[in-house]
């Protein structure tokens, strides 16, 4: 968000030279103004901030098994979109802020609303300066337990603990602008008692042992959502290698789970074998390295993390993930987190295209062709829960629902057959290189696919994005 100075009125030359030195101090005061205290999106309005886009989070934390708590310094460097009086962070629940700074000087802060921690810097920060944000901290992260949406956040286990993100879970752990549109690199430096395993989103660029305790520190060099962001602490197996196409593929097995050699083998090798498949459709895999990572952390679900997803299973002992939760998951790499909504509205973009991944999967390596998966969804009937809803716009408590996957991959089918076979793959490939590292909405993705196409797309958009019930075929 930005601001416009105020224009000044013009004044006669006789009066201009007595108001000069009176007018510049209240002039000069005005042009500060706070940033707005959310991000405006309509699902959730206290999720992020404006004033200010970031570039970058270094994240130094320290997680001791005693107390269950973490120690953390989080830099946050950033750059102003408007002459910013005072901004604000997203950080939430019982961490214990022990110091705040703003370019190395003691900063002013309040923790205030649901989830806002407000700076106020010594001087105001002009537009386009770039400026560097300290907060040290420390206390036992909670997760957030939402009725509809479930648990995210840092999330306790038996031996450490798990952090999964999507859609509000990151300000658990760190102060953050946490919002999918204000994305930026990471590096995390973890810290945990010699034994244990450290685990984060991008490339392991370093690990040392010191005084009994080992750190690693992870770095993610592509743009990044926080909703995406990922650690894990415990004791894992861990797994390196490359897939066919040469990108470094790190994967692990959280020993509580009882994954045997054998299963981790072939999780790992299914990780590099479906990465591969899905880069021939969808165009050179974004990120640097990739993999996956098996927990048993309780809340019973995958996450497509960037560059490396989470993968809960419950309480099934000893299980890996499905060739189909992998696909689902490694094809959001390009439709969620390269390409990234830009409102939680326009979700159905990654779980549609991700569910419609798990469908590719099976075509190649089940022996079910597309079409048939499209018809057993399609035969749900029509008075059913599913046909509840728009695609395009469910609802905040529904943004995880079946409207979003299955319609979603069906409305991607639709596509297809609307298009035909040579403009979809071509948009398979062109649309997640167009937007790549970036956001788009629902709107850019239908202009997109009727300039590439050169067909008119309202109707396929009317019936299957944006109205309610189930279109007839």
């Amino acid at each position: 968000m930005s601001t416009t100075p105020r224009a000044l009125a013009a004044v006669t030359l006789g009066v201009a030279a007595a108001l000069t030195v009176s007018a510049a101090p209240a002039s000069a005061a005005a042009r500060y103004t706070p940033g707005a205290p959310g991000a405006g999106d309509p699902y959730f309005p206290d999720m992020g901030n404006g004033g200010y886009d970031v570039g970058h989070y270094d994240i130094g934390l320290r997680y001791d098994p005693a107390t269950k708590g973490i120690r953390a310094v989080t830099k946050i460097k950033a750059r102003a979109t408007q002459d910013l009086s005072r901004f604000n962070l997203d950080f939430l629940g019982p961490l214990t802020i022990s110091s705040l700074t703003v370019d190395g000087h003691r900063a002013s802060f309040e923790r205030t609303g649901a989830q806002e921690l407000v700076i106020t810097p010594r001087k105001g920060l002009r537009k386009h300066r770039h400026f560097t944000v300290t907060v040290a901290y420390a206390g036992v992260p909670q997760p957030v337990n939402d009725a509809t949406l479930g648990t995210s956040g840092w999330i306790p286990t038996a031996d450490g603990a798990v952090m999964v993100n999507q859609p509000f879970g990151a300000a658990t752990v760190y102060p953050v602008n946490d919002h999918p549109t204000d994305k930026a690199t990471y590096t995390f430096t973890l810290t945990a008692p010699k034994g244990h395993t450290t685990l984060s989103n991008g490339d392991l660029r370093g690990t040392w042992t010191k005084g009994g305790w080992t750190t690693t520190r992870w770095v993610m060099r592509h743009p990044m959502a926080s909703e995406l962001s990922m650690l894990a602490i415990g004791k894992y197996d861990v797994l390196t290698g490359r897939t066919g196409d040469g990108v470094p593929n790190l994967t692990a097995t959280d020993r509580a789970q009882g994954v045997s050699p054998e299963n981790a083998r072939k999780f790992h090798r299914q990780t590099a074998e479906i990465q591969d498949f899905q880069a021939s459709m969808y165009g050179r895999y974004p990120f640097t390295s990739t993999g996956g990572i098996v927990v048993k952390g309780g809340f019973g679900y995958a996450l497509e993390t960037q560059g490396r997803p989470v993968y809960d299973l419950g309480r099934r002992p000893g299980a890996i993930p499905s060739g189909a939760l992998v696909a689902h998951e490694l094809g959001h790499q390009w439709f969620g987190d390269s390409v990234t909504p830009e409102r939680w509205a326009d979700i159905w973009m990654n779980e549609g295209f991700a569910t419609y991944s798990e469908w590719l999967y099976a075509e190649k390596f089940e022996g079910t062709p597309v079409q048939e998966s499209f018809d057993a969804v399609y035969a749900t009937p029509a008075d059913d829960g599913l046909w509840e809803g728009v695609v395009s716009d469910p609802g905040r408590d529904h943004i995880f629902d079946g409207l979003v996957y299955d319609r979603g991959a069906m409305a991607v089918h639709v596509l297809r057959q609307t298009i035909g076979e040579k403009s979809f793959h071509r948009l398979l490939k062109a649309w997640p290189a167009a937007y790549r590292y970036g956001n788009a909405s629902t709107e850019d993705l239908v202009r997109f696919a009727e300039r590439l196409s050169g067909k008119n797309l309202d109707g396929w958009a009317k019936a299957w994005l944006y109205s309610e019930g189930k279109p007839a075929l």
